[in-house]
């Protein structure tokens, strides 16, 4: 097994939940959580890397299985030659643990327990503050209580959220994300997590039918991270990055990466309106 940034196969390892990926945006090593075994989520973004996506949540999860495959995982990481057999000389450092996956992992009523399994496990290896523990989101179950007390023990622990928003219109959100969700729901859902825990905004571009996002979707988009600044909310930065992986949706014969140009112009534009720090991945 070679890690690459093209595919992040989630039977990489042979677990049932922990998986390997080489990031771009980690620009290193990232285990993935993957809590959604049973390719479900409440939000089917047209660029979707899962095949067999499927509408709904994470099933019940075997908490112990869980954390022996971590645990097994990074015994040999952190003790064995993994990193050396399978990952390119350069990226050989372990940056996070990311609860990913196949779906939507704050659909899981065990996400609190998932996360404090996860800084048990980090603490037990010397880990602790040297390997982040990253949950990527869109950001839509904030409010649960579960949720809310995940995310304030990551906060404890140094952990960040990378929260989605590919779209700040409630049109594009529905073309992109398939979701029907107010932009009043999406602010107060962003604020709230940023109140809780450190959060990055990431955000997807890419041409679709051949066109890239539109001149008012950008103006959107540029005027609620704005608003979101001069309100005082703790935004961190703006992950920003481009198509890498094949999608598995219907859509995905009408998408198409933009030139690097393109995103590094609108990094700039993002960086003038907001004042917010911009990584580009192209």
């Amino acid at each position: 097994m070679r890690l690459s940034t093209r595919s992040h196969d989630r039977d990489a390892a042979g677990f049932v939940h922990v998986y390997p990926v080489l990031s771009r945006r980690s620009r290193g090593v990232s285990v993935g959580i993957n809590l959604n075994t049973n390719n479900a989520c409440n939000w089917r973004c047209i660029y979707c890397q899962v095949p067999g996506l499927v509408r709904g949540a994470a099933p019940p999860l075997d908490l112990d299985l869980l954390e022996g495959e971590l645990r097994t995982f990074l015994a040999d990481v952190v003790h064995g030659d993994w990193m050396q057999a399978n990952v390119p000389e350069g990226a050989r450092r372990l940056n996070d643990l990311a609860l990913s996956g196949n779906g939507e992992a704050t659909t899981s009523r065990q996400f609190d327990e998932v996360v404090a399994r996860l800084c048990a496990v980090l603490d037990d290896f010397g880990l602790t503050g040297e390997v982040k523990l990253v949950l990527i989101t869109n950001g839509s179950l904030v409010q649960r209580p579960e949720v809310a007390r995940g995310l304030a023990r990551m906060a404890r622990a140094n952990g960040e959220v990378w929260f989605k928003l590919d779209r700040a219109t409630r049109e594009g959100r529905a073309a992109w994300n398939d979701v029907e969700l107010s932009d009043a729901r999406v602010e107060e859902n962003l604020r709230r997590c940023a109140a809780t825990c450190r959060t990055r905004v990431q955000t997807i571009v890419m041409a679709l039918d051949g066109e890239p996002p539109s001149a008012p979707e950008q103006a959107a988009y540029l005027d609620f991270l704005a608003r979101q600044v001069a309100a005082g909310v703790p935004l961190v930065d703006v992950l920003l990055y481009g198509l890498e992986r094949t999608s598995h949706q219907p859509e995905a014969p009408r998408l198409a990466k933009l030139p690097d140009e393109w995103l590094e112009g609108y990094a700039a534009r993002i960086r003038a309106a907001t004042g917010l720090a911009v990584e580009v991945h192209p």
